[in-house]
Formats: structure tokens, sequence, C-alpha cells
């Protein structure tokens, strides 16, 4: 099974600012941290690479010093990194961030198209949600939001069953693969990374695409 998992790195709320003139979020000098939501998507992935083998491959947007998100991603157990980083995407909205990363997470399916991409319920600095849903949109995927639990899928079959969260309680739906994922919090507790998930981190090379590698041309 090939997994997507798209990743964010965000400031650390605990030690977040607030510019006093502009209201907007001082990210200098501020530690960062891969998105909380987004560890629950992650280790979702780690469980169905478990069951049913297959790749991990995380995906973020961001500056260089995004490369720090993967790494750890690495480190819990990820097996690919790909670092989506152009000038060009400088202030992107949820508009041209889900156009980017679906174009990206196309050119990683020239090898093998993945099954499932999976996300984070939402990121703690835009708290949008919009992203995951514009990712779908774009790839025409099918969605599957505030997910629990992944009860199980069928290959061959190219069908899912999950668990997701609703005003009414909880609903278990059937669906078509490939599909996208927004993963809930509490779904789940991320894994400590072994040793040898350690070594083999350092070992592998993060892959980094600029515009031009994501099939995204200018006209």
């Amino acid at each position: 099974m090939n997994i997507v998992v798209c990743i964010k790195q965000v400031p650390d709320s605990a030690q977040i600012r607030v510019h006093p003139v502009t209201n907007t979020i001082m990210r200098q000098g501020v530690p960062t941290i891969i998105n909380p939501y987004d560890l629950f998507a992650l280790e979702e992935a780690f469980r169905l690479r478990d069951r049913y083998g297959g790749e991990v491959t995380v995906l973020t947007m961001g500056p260089p010093m995004a490369k720090q998100a993967l790494e750890k991603a690495l480190a819990h157990g990820a097996d690919r990194a790909v670092l989506l980083s152009d000038r060009r995407f400088a202030g992107s909205d949820t508009l041209a961030t889900s156009f980017a990363i679906s174009r990206a997470i196309a050119n990683l399916g020239l090898r093998r198209a993945p099954e499932i991409v999976l996300t984070g319920k939402q990121t703690i600095d835009g708290d949008t949600a919009q992203v995951g849903p514009g990712i779908a949109k774009r790839l025409d995927l099918q969605q599957l939001t505030y997910v629990t639990k992944i009860v199980s899928v069928d290959l061959k079959a190219r069908e899912i069953m999950v668990e997701r969260r609703s005003e009414g309680g909880t609903q278990t739906l059937k669906s078509r693969l490939p599909c996208l994922i927004s993963v809930l919090e509490g779904a789940n507790v991320i894994r400590r990374g072994s040793v040898a998930d350690a070594l083999r981190a350092a070992r592998t090379r993060i892959e980094s695409w600029r515009a031009a590698d994501a099939g995204i041309v200018e006209t």
C-alpha cells in the first residue's frame, strides 16, 4: 500500500506570540513543531503499513527550515520525505496551498499512485481545515473527514471502512479507494521511533522539490 501523509511545521503554540500592532503570529524566534493534529494522521499511516505493508511518504510545503519536521517524521518511522519549497509559494492561502500539494501528490504517484492520503483535522496556526478537502477535490479522491478509526482496508476490492465522529455519535462508512482521510485528535498516540528508525532517518535523503518538480508551471 502506498500512503502519503501531509504534515505542516507550525509554531509551538505554547510559546507563540502575537504582534501588538498587526495582530499576526510572530514566527521569528518561536520554536517549531509538527502540527499536533498531523501526528494522529502519521500514526494511522504507520498502523496501516503494519497491517497491510507498503510505504509511508511524508510531504510538507514550506521554507527550507521545514525539513526539521520531515526529519522528525522519518525518525518516527516514515519511509520517504518530500519538501515542497519555492519562493513562489510564499504567502500562499489555503487555495494555493491545496493546489500545490495536490500537484506534488500527483507527481509522487507517477511511480505508484497512493491508495490513501492522510491529513490531520486542521492546523493549529490556521485552523481553517480547508487544505485537506481542497486536495481531495483537486485529485478527485473520496473524502472521509473526522475519522477516529480505520476499521479495515480491502486492497483487492479497493474498499475501505472507517469510523467517523458525527453530531449524532459515531458513523461507520464504507468507501472506495483511493481516498483522503482527515484524522481526528485522540484517534491514537504517535509511536516513539526505534533506534533503527533514527539511524535510517539519518541516512535518508529528504527530497527537495521546487514548483517545476511538482508539475507546476507558470502560464
